[in-house]
């Protein structure tokens, strides 16, 4: 396991502008991913850069495609409206 492959939750913490028991419950819910090691938890940094929204996977882009389309469908003529105004 690379050691900069990881990162605490601490640091998750400073770069999502959130305390450290605010992103250590979310780790506790299951809301955020993260690996035990010993006594600390470990975030895998590819999993930070999709929550951030800078490395989606094929699966994340196929379900905003899909999210889209629905809404276009659903919405298209008011948007259409919308575009005109």
């Amino acid at each position: 396991m690379k050691k900069d492959q990881y990162i605490t939750i601490p640091q998750l913490a400073k770069i999502l502008g959130l305390s450290r028991i605010a992103v250590y419950k979310k780790v506790k819910k299951g809301q955020i991913k993260a690996v035990r090691i010993g006594r600390i938890f470990a975030i895998d940094r590819k999993y930070v850069l999709r929550i951030l929204g800078k490395d989606l996977n094929r699966e994340d882009k196929k379900q905003i495609d899909d999210a889209v389309k629905k809404t276009v469908e659903e919405y298209g003529q008011t948007l259409k409206l919308l575009g005109s105004e």
